[in-house]
């Protein structure tokens, strides 16, 4: 097994405790390696810590569990970097869904203006940690969770010579949404899913080896003659029976963008004020599991879950232990989507071995699906560019692009108020042309 210094920036953040039970649960793989915990608050990152190593000693592995402060030195000489932060907190994500629902566009975290603003300050963000990374250990691989990460990645395969991948289960995870929404057994559902983050189609689908299309059309008939069926699950099944593709979950904001944005605009809260008031207790039984000599996580109180950035963990263990797997991955294209240019970030099957990771040739995207992809692939590329060296032009030019802001004028309007209200997270540049 690999022995491995692995850097965990976000190591305190509300889902690191999930985070370490996963590296914990596939501790096997890792034995002698160390985790180094960053983040800012040392608080924190000492209950991570504390946990970690407890959880670490009652499983009997070899891991080595630290933290610190001091980023450049927690990154001196790691072989991996796995990334995962929210920059401004909570506090800037109720800003990025608030704020559009004032002009009439949805709010969101990854999609449309305020995944933009996500990705302006995450983008910002991880140009230091980059810059850290050249400098202290510039042959790590770097892991990247932090969203939203298609654009992230897109500005860092475009700006450092740094091995990047970025990571998200939802290729996983929506066939399955989709199954259970059916009434089918998820488990029996075999997807391969491409195009892009946040923004991927089925383009092979089973179910006990037939295709699994026309059981979802069947379900839609059904659930629509059903008292009580939630609109989401409804949105999933119509848009997979017109389609005939499962879909990202993330799709209804655009097909069913009306729906959608009278729903936010109804509700009384944002997801991150929802998120925020129940941040508290999940420290709290964070410190309380840190206190016991034999800590268990409670996935209902747990942000996330009890298992979290397990994809991260595989691809890591595939890449250092020469694994030989294939998994869902963020890379440049390089020819897998016949759709998209080859250094574009796409999302894809990815073959994982010690030499890297191989994006597997998928061919086209149904055409009946693959404008809106190609029309959200022109605006990530935009963004990341203008997120890492543009100015205040560049990022309305790239903001004007996506298919949820509906004229120049929303977008400029959107713009200037999001900017100045999350100025202390962005560079002087995209806060003047």
């Amino acid at each position: 097994m690999a022995r491995l210094k692995i850097a965990y920036i976000g190591g305190g953040s509300s889902r690191a405790p999930g985070t370490i039970a996963s590296f914990v649960d596939q501790g096997q793989n890792f034995q002698g390696s160390e985790i180094v915990l960053i983040d800012l608050s040392p608080e924190r990152l000492d209950i991570v810590r504390i946990l970690g190593q407890k959880m670490a000693r009652n499983a009997g592995l070899d891991l080595t569990i630290t933290s610190t402060t001091d980023r450049r030195a927690g990154l001196s000489d790691c072989d991996a970097v796995l990334t995962s932060f929210r920059p401004g907190g909570f506090e800037a994500r109720h800003l990025d869904e608030s704020i559009p629902l004032k002009h009439g566009v949805i709010g969101q975290e990854t999609q449309g203006p305020g995944g933009f603003f996500m990705a302006l300050r995450s983008i910002h963000a991880m140009q230091g940690i980059v810059e850290d990374m050249e400098q202290v250990c510039p042959r790590a691989h770097l892991f990247n969770y932090t969203n939203p990460i298609n654009l992230v990645s897109e500005a860092i395969t475009h700006h450092t010579s740094i091995p990047t991948v970025s990571l998200c289960e939802g290729p996983i995870i929506f066939p399955r949404e989709v199954a259970r929404a059916a009434g089918l057994v998820p488990d029996r559902v075999e997807a391969v899913m491409i195009g892009l983050n946040h923004g991927c189609w089925s383009v092979r689908h089973g179910y006990d080896g037939a295709d699994v299309i026309p059981l979802i059309q069947a379900a839609y008939e059904r659930a629509l003659a059903e008292p009580g069926r939630s609109a989401r699950d409804l949105r999933l099944l119509r848009l997979a029976s017109m389609m005939e593709s499962i879909p990202s979950y993330y799709f209804q904001y655009y097909y069913f963008k009306d729906d959608i944005l009278a729903e936010l605009q109804a509700k009384p809260t944002t997801r991150a004020q929802d998120i925020m008031f129940s941040v508290p207790d999940y420290w709290s039984h964070y410190l309380e599991q840190a206190r016991s000599d034999a800590p268990r996580l409670d996935p209902g109180r747990s942000r996330g879950g009890i298992h979290e950035l397990e994809l991260a963990i595989d691809v890591m263990d595939a890449m250092f232990n020469d694994r030989k797997e294939v998994w869902p991955v963020n890379v440049p294209n390089n020819g897998a989507i016949a759709d998209f240019p080859d250094d574009l970030v796409v999302e894809v099957p990815g073959y994982v071995d010690r030499a890297g990771i191989v994006p597997l040739v998928q061919g086209h995207m149904p055409r009946r699906v693959v404008g809106l992809v190609k029309m959200l692939g022109e605006y990530q590329a935009l963004a990341a560019e203008a997120a890492w060296c543009g100015t205040r032009k560049d990022a309305i030019r790239a903001l004007a692009s996506n298919p949820l802001v509906p004229s120049l004028p929303v977008a400029e309007a959107i713009y200037d108020d999001m900017a100045a209200a999350l100025q202390e997270h962005l560079p002087g540049r995209l806060l003047r042309d």
